[in-house]
């Protein structure tokens, strides 16, 4: 029988963070992970600085700084006949954690991946996609998957950390375990297996994400988030080394307007909004180009039932207003492993301490999704309703004025409410050697 202590669905930050956490711990931990890879673009990007003390406590801050990055410093918008506002300014802050890190996700997935490979206890399959829940007398006990990709294998969790199980005679299996944690997004298949029900709160705007080449002589170690308003619409752009990662706002449910009015207005849409980046619009070549973002703000009553317990988006969906949600999920995962590690080294976790986990994290989670509520009342329902354009007027105030607000609004962005520390198992001394070698997920 397929058997781990506990099995992490979703290679996400929180998956990853929590399964290398756990190992550490001793416990045998599964993360199971439905794409080959983690390449995928346009996903959030921000390593805020409550995760880069989280890694220096892990012992990893020499090789997590030898990870392609740029440093994010301040916070600061465009305002019509104000230049750029200040909202967040990290040097205010003690370093070395006075700064947010800009990187591709894929290379801190990466770089998880490839440490959380060193414990013994610690095993990753790819292309492995949990499809449904195991129960026993209403106690969750374990996941079905199915191998993607039509890779033979038989996913057993002794597998090893490559993923491929490759030689077995299988595409389908299950995986018992102690204890089931879904880290599998906000469209979880394992929360709504487990009847968990969210409550949605209001978004007014969805997101087109997409590329635009940088010039040779714009390229750089430039970290920066640049946001644009316009009447009805608003745009950020993200500085990649060789590109901008783009991100078009628009009103909720226009989806189909968007691509009914073709591509060529859709360019006409980002010169306008950013004149700047108008020489190379012709790089949207159609709008396949584009990956729309059903933003969803949500979060559930409760986050567990005997044997699951769901974490990061799987537990509360975020805007990404603040660009908040990653920093959220990987708290949550700190949380969990201190609160759940001692249980499954027992070989039973009781629902009180799954309860544990929810009341600990459950008011960042209010606190972070109120602010995002606010944000979206006050800054984008007005401009989608083509009333405003831009930041209220009196936010400009409180910003400027306010000496309690200057210093209270980095220190929220940086770290956000209730930071969690590395548990004392978890933490290591800092290795002198280069950064870890890449794990081979696909030999």
């Amino acid at each position: 029988m397929e058997r781990t202590g506990c099995v992490v669905v979703g290679g996400g930050p929180a998956g990853m963070m929590l399964g290398l956490l756990l190992a550490r711990a001793g416990v045998q931990v599964t993360v199971l992970e439905k794409h080959r890879d983690f390449l995928r673009d346009f996903r959030g990007d921000t390593v805020h600085a409550s995760t880069i003390r989280l890694i220096d406590e892990l012992g990893l801050g020499e090789g997590f700084r030898k990870l392609p990055q740029s440093r994010l410093n301040n916070v600061a918008f465009p305002i019509p006949g104000a230049g750029l506002v200040t909202f967040g300014d990290f040097a205010s802050l003690k370093p070395p954690y006075n700064y947010i890190a800009m990187m591709p996700q894929w290379d801190f997935l990466n770089f998880l991946a490839s440490e959380a490979a060193r414990e013994p206890t610690f095993t990753l399959l790819m292309e492995h996609e949990a499809t449904s829940l195991m129960f026993d007398g209403g106690r969750v006990t374990g996941v079905r998957y199915r191998i993607r990709g039509g890779s033979e294998g038989t996913g057993s969790g002794a597998a090893g950390t490559d993923g491929t199980g490759t030689g077995r005679a299988a595409t389908e299996g299950a995986l018992h375990a102690d204890l089931v944690v879904a880290t599998d997004g906000r469209h979880s298949v394992l929360r709504r297996a487990a009847g968990l029900q969210p409550k949605q709160y209001p978004v007014p705007f969805d997101t087109w994400w997409f590329k635009l080449p940088r010039h040779p002589w714009e390229k750089g170690a430039v970290a920066g988030i640049v946001p644009a308003f316009r009447e009805r619409e608003a745009m950020i752009a993200l500085f990649r080394d060789d590109y901008y990662q783009v991100g078009y706002l628009g009103p909720k449910g226009e989806d189909a307007r968007i691509r009914s009015e073709g591509v060529e207005r859709f360019r006409e849409r980002v010169a306008g909004l950013r004149p700047d980046l108008a020489d190379r619009v012709d790089s949207i070549h159609s709008l396949e180009d584009l990956h729309w973002l059903d933003v969803r703000l949500d979060r559930l009553r409760r986050w567990y039932v005997d044997g699951l317990l769901c974490i990061g988006d799987a537990a509360h969906a975020m805007s990404p207003a603040g660009g908040v949600g990653i920093n959220l999920a990987i708290q949550d995962a700190v949380a969990a492993a201190a609160r759940l590690a001692p249980g499954l080294l027992r070989g039973r976790v009781q629902l009180k301490d799954l309860a544990a986990v929810q009341r600990r994290r459950r008011m960042p989670t209010v606190v972070l999704q109120t602010v995002q509520r606010f944000m979206h009342r006050v800054v984008f329902v007005p401009l989608f309703a083509g009333k405003r354009t831009g930041v209220p007027p009196f936010l400009l105030f409180v910003v400027r004025h306010s000496p309690v607000a200057r210093r209270l609004l980095p220190r929220m962005i940086a770290f956000g409410p209730r930071p969690e520390h590395a548990p004392a198992f978890a933490r290591r001394p800092e290795r002198p050697s280069a950064t870890a070698e890449p794990l081979n997920l696909n030999p």
